[in-house]
């Protein structure tokens, strides 16, 4: 086993094994409201809520749950943008015992009819702008109760007799629900839907535990270094999705635990932010590659006090090298922008940048209690890669999954001998810094060569006039594999194919040099902003049969 060499350069303040309590998300929130009380936990446009009154809604709705039969180990699907109902929502559930169901609210029927029906579930707590998608497959599910949201995008909808306005079931409120007792460590708090990239969409299996300890561990390597000074601005704003892991486990149940206030956005709008952010400038700043392109991309960004904001941090997928060099310049001279890794399975974090030593184009190093090795299949099984080797990712921590729901055969392809097997092809440098080179599965293979398609897409992001960029292989006779560019520009930005395919041919090996290119006004995103390459990848195919 490779020796942790990555502790050596652990920041002094930072304890490489955290000792970490059993205790459930339902005691996450009662000891956020012992701490900060009457403090201010969520804001929503014009209107906030204190902790106590986080954690008095959110009894109420287990109340109600309660009453409806809503019981430890039942199943609740929610299906929203992000706002104070999600919060409440999924801290009702977990306070009973049960299972929130992560549901993608831009998904179509076919996709929450195949989610319901994988977790069985008999509630669901939607938003009205989807409550029409959800009646029509309701009589194919076992979903009974639907209890509604009203949004700001109000759709004035009629509901049927046996569902309810969430203030109205509200409303229906007799007494508090009883003691429920829950295992943290074996009793599973969230079904986390992977996105379906490689057959169908999996629901992991998270527990209680698996909260709490990355929770307690990003907040010991991250945070924990601004809980005792005084004069700081605690905000985060909060618009990554709730239903993906990024904002739900990093964003909201960390802003619990270290205490400040979230201002949550339905959706990620690059003036909204920046406007937010020159009002009441964040202490923290969450988000994806793509939300800090568009940042980079909006007029006057530099006008709006983003360095006031004292860290970064960038997950979904690693940031492009000139990207991070390009938003660098508008950040204050002490803050940090952190790339990170990390994945469902292993409840968002595994990995991290010390803000005391940054290395660009590193995912950074394992994180408290974490440990990570690079292997490569042989005859003999799984073993470790010499160091600054190519080879598949592993990760062994407290906050990997229990497993995927109701597959046991895919749970044991991925976790093997207490090690998650990630897919993502990395090395580790002599220092047990990170670096991932890409998705196992998305590797080209063209002329026998292996092709990393992000080195392609960093030499293209050096072009000015690229605003983003994916690279796919696509099927071809000779070759077996080549490589296609899809490429969106600057506004009012002109390159042409011949120019692209020159400059890569000056940084690239002639293998590595892409044969065809593709301009689009946008290219796809998922509900997160992460760059899409699997959509494109289904076009190409789609191509090819109907040419067949």
């Amino acid at each position: 086993m490779t020796e942790k060499r990555w502790l050596h350069f652990y920041p002094n303040d930072v304890v490489s094994n955290v000792t970490i309590e059993k205790k459930t998300l339902s005691d996450l929130l009662a000891e956020s409201v012992k701490r900060f009380d009457s403090e201010i936990s969520l804001e929503f446009y014009d209107k906030q809520w204190t902790y106590r009154e986080v954690y008095e809604i959110s009894e109420r709705l287990a109340g109600c749950l309660y009453q409806q039969g809503f019981r430890k180990g039942d199943r609740l699907s929610i299906m929203m943008q992000n706002g104070p109902a999600y919060v409440f929502s999924f801290f009702g559930v977990v306070r009973l015992g049960g299972i929130v169901v992560q549901t993608n609210p831009m998904y179509v029927e076919r996709e929450i009819l195949y989610q319901l029906n994988d977790t069985g579930a008999e509630y669901m707590i939607c938003s009205d702008t989807v409550y029409e998608r959800v009646k029509r497959v309701q009589d194919e599910t076992s979903l009974r109760k639907i209890i509604v949201v009203q949004t700001e995008e109000d759709t004035n909808i009629h509901l049927a007799n046996e569902d309810k306005y969430l203030d109205d079931f509200l409303q229906t409120y007799q007494t508090k629900a009883p003691k429920i007792n829950i295992n943290p460590i074996e009793d599973i708090a969230v079904l986390q839907y992977t996105g379906g990239t490689t057959g169908v969409s999996k629901g992991v299996m998270l527990t209680h535990q698996n909260f709490i300890n990355q929770v307690e561990i990003v907040n010991e390597f991250l945070f924990k270094r601004f809980e005792a000074q005084q004069d700081l601005n605690r905000v985060a704003i909060s618009f990554l999705p709730l239903f993906h892991i990024f904002g739900l486990a990093n964003v909201c149940l960390t802003g619990f635990r270290f205490g400040y206030k979230q201002i949550i956005l339905p959706r990620f709008e690059p003036e909204t932010v920046l406007n937010i952010i020159k009002n009441d400038p964040p202490l923290f700043f969450f988000g994806v590659p793509t939300m800090y392109n568009a940042l980079l991309n909006a007029p006057h960004v530099e006008t709006y006090g983003i360095n006031k904001i004292k860290a970064f941090f960038c997950g979904g997928s690693p940031m492009p090298f000139e990207k991070y060099l390009q938003f660098k310049k508008l950040m204050g001279k002490d803050a940090v922008l952190s790339d990170g890794y990390g994945l469902s399975e292993a409840t968002s974090g595994t990995t991290n940048q010390p803000y005391s030593r940054v290395k660009v184009g590193s995912v950074g190093v394992p994180l408290p209690n974490t440990t990570a090795k690079i292997v490569v299949e042989t005859d003999k099984g799984f073993e470790e890669a010499p160091i600054g080797s190519k080879g598949e990712l592993v990760i062994k921590g407290p906050q990997v999954m229990k497993g995927y729901w109701n597959k046991p055969e895919e749970t044991n392809v991925v976790l093997r001998d207490g090690w998650l097997h990630t897919g993502d092809i990395a090395y580790m440098d002599e220092e047990g810094y990170l670096y991932i080179v890409d998705r196992k599965k998305d590797m080209i293979i063209a002329s026998g060569y292996n092709i990393y398609p992000r080195e392609i897409e960093e030499v293209i992001y050096q072009i000015p006039a690229i605003k983003e960029v994916i690279v796919i292989g696509i099927p071809d006779e000779y070759r077996g594999e080549t490589v296609k560019a899809y490429i969106a520009l600057k506004e009012n930005k002109i390159v042409t194919e011949d120019e692209i395919i020159s400059f890569c041919g000056q940084y690239l090996a002639a293998y590595k040099v892409p044969k065809h290119i593709e301009f689009r006004d946008e290219l796809p995103k998922s509900s997160v902003g992460k760059l899409l390459k699997r959509e494109l990848r289904d076009q190409e195919l789609k191509k090819l049969q109907a040419r067949k």
